[in-house]
């Protein structure tokens, strides 16, 4: 039987989601033997792969990065997960929208807030550009199940992953998709 693959995603959040993936502690060890780890910020790997079995992705769509590395992960996942409370709500990322559209925001902080006075950054290809609107995974990609909480604890993530990998019925608390 071949290792399923495993990859996860942090977009715009705090990266508690990986800390509690994390606390899974001895698990992981048994998961490793199940599922082979292609893509995370845990690992350095730079472009996503394709053939994904199961992709976690934490945060919200915060920037152009963001929004394209998504849309990749749809394309190249069977099964997607929005886990973590900024992946399913848009949570603490998207306490900017209030503010309006990404220049205010830029403004705001780089100029208006920043001692000494700034500039705003601008570097195409290096600077992510930031969407006028931080929305959660499910407004720009179809998503198969969602794992909320902020962060979401092991017990929880290692009950979903298990039952992804075994082929049973995920509990009704993360399917909405």
């Amino acid at each position: 039987m071949s290792r399923l693959r495993i990859a996860t995603i942090w977009l715009g959040g705090c990266s508690g989601c990986h800390m509690s993936l994390l606390d899974l502690d001895e698990w992981l060890i048994e998961l490793a033997a199940r599922a082979e780890l292609v893509y995370s910020p845990i690992a350095d790997t730079k472009h996503f792969p394709p053939d994904v079995d199961i992709t976690l992705i934490e945060g919200a769509i915060a920037n152009d990065e963001h929004l394209e590395l998504a849309r990749t992960a749809r394309r190249h996942s069977k099964i997607i997960v929005s886990f973590g409370d900024c992946a399913v709500t848009g949570n603490v990322t998207a306490l900017r929208n209030p503010l309006g559209p990404s220049q205010n925001v830029l403004q705001q902080v780089y100029i208006e807030h920043s001692d000494p006075g700034g500039v705003i950054p601008y570097e195409p290809g290096i600077v992510p550009v930031l969407l006028d609107k931080v929305v959660p995974v499910h407004q720009v990609i179809p998503v198969d199940y969602y794992l909320s909480g902020c962060p979401p604890s092991a017990p929880r993530i290692r009950a979903l992953l298990e039952s992804l990998i075994e082929g049973r019925e995920v509990a009704v608390d993360v399917r909405f998709g």
